[in-house]
């Protein structure tokens, strides 16, 4: 329909790869691992802002390509060495927050994530999360390994007003 933005459109009328990439479903799961690997590292649910990053930093294949390799990676010496990558993210997750959103709320929705003033946090129905599912492609699985290390990443963390600072993001 004119008028309407992409995000306004039905499932069935957006463009295959859109609707591959930015399902509720497929980004809920992102977020999920992302969610499961903070908790296990920092030992509480994660900001809910941190949510925001996951989408602009594992979906785009650059800025995936740029995460670090191990968890334990300081932040600030990261940011400085991808600054092209830190440059483009704010823009990213901004075009990307209403994809997030959806994704959350299909989370709450099933109940495999709760939302409180503390952040997001698993739910009473946490998805079951396999290593490797059965169907699958490399850039798939190379998501799914990245929104885990990026939930060690961010947990190790020990600012998050200090992380979305330095990645130039506001809330």
């Amino acid at each position: 329909m004119p008028g309407q933005t992409r995000y306004e459109l039905l499932w069935r009328d957006r463009p295959q790869e859109e609707a591959a990439h930015f399902n509720p479903a497929f980004c809920g799961e992102l977020l999920a691992r992302t969610t499961n690997e903070f908790r296990k590292q920092a030992g509480r649910t994660m900001p809910l802002a941190y949510a925001f990053l996951v989408a602009p930093l594992v979906l785009h294949p650059s800025a995936r390509k740029a995460l670090p390799g191990r968890a334990n990676t300081a932040f600030a010496s990261w940011a400085g060495d991808n600054a092209d990558t830190v440059s483009t993210l704010a823009d990213r997750t901004l075009r990307l927050r209403p994809v997030t959103r959806e994704a959350l709320l299909f989370l709450v929705q099933i109940g495999a994530v709760e939302i409180s003033g503390d952040g997001v946090g698993n739910g009473n129905r946490p998805l079951k999360l396999s290593a490797k599912p059965s169907v699958s492609t490399d850039e798939v699985d190379e998501m799914r390994r990245a929104s885990g290390m990026l939930g060690r990443w961010f947990g190790n963390q020990a600012d998050p007003a200090a992380v979305l600072q330095t990645m130039g993001v506001r809330v």
